[in-house]
């Protein structure tokens, strides 16, 4: 039985204009949002997108919203399949760096809103900073798992490592986009390993060594 909702009119209208939003902000920014350039760029009249959008404000607020979405749909949910702990946190950290090319996007408009309003009062920064609450707080969650899972340390400062593994991900990014030939995903591994290699616990790293000296 096909359980799939059917769209309004108006609905899909509204997902082209977000569709058309969300891939303008990942390239240009979210500043570059107006409701002039994107009616030219759907072909939409100004008033159409006023129906749907009352202000720039509010466009831009939508846009990130959808950004979010996206990226929950594409990395959070399909992390949460993976066993507690190491393997969940791994497959959140790999999620991240693929994301985009996943879901169409030039680059991650979730980094370009970060840059964008971290020093810029008004509504847009707050709906940043609500969503990068949740966004911090889901990355934290995943690695106090890897700890009481036992394959942390006790002694591992789940915060300390969050704050890392995103600046992994923002260098990442960086370089994936301004140097496509540098190979940004090896070094964002490479950077991970290590990190999670610091914060293993005793019993782990023993039985990381009895792997690798077990024959094949």
């Amino acid at each position: 039985m096909n359980t799939a909702v059917k769209l309004t009119k108006g609905e899909e209208t509204r997902a082209h204009i977000l569709k058309a939003a969300l891939r303008k902000a990942s390239i240009s920014g979210f500043e570059a949002l107006t409701i002039g350039s994107l009616a030219e760029q759907t072909g939409l009249s100004k008033s159409g997108l006023f129906a749907h959008f009352g202000s720039k404000e509010e466009l831009q607020i939508a846009t990130l919203d959808e950004a979010v979405r996206r990226f929950h749909e594409a990395a959070t949910y399909p992390a949460l399949s993976a066993p507690r702990g190491l393997q969940r946190l791994t497959a959140l950290f790999e999620n991240w760096l693929t994301w985009t090319a996943r879901s169409d996007l030039t680059a991650c408009p979730l980094m370009t809103a970060s840059m964008e309003y971290d020093d810029k009062p008004g509504p847009v920064r707050d709906a940043m900073l609500r969503h990068s609450r949740t966004l911090q707080e889901g990355m934290v969650t995943a690695i106090r798992m890897t700890i009481d899972t036992g394959e942390f340390s006790a002694s591992t400062d789940a915060e300390q490592i969050a704050f890392e593994l995103f600046g992994i991900i923002s260098g990442y990014y960086r370089l994936r986009n301004l140097f496509p030939g540098k190979n940004a995903s090896h070094h964002a591994k490479q950077a991970f390993n290590r990190l999670v290699s610091s914060a293993l616990s005793a019993q782990s790293q023993y039985r990381s060594a009895v792997s690798i000296r077990s024959p094949i």
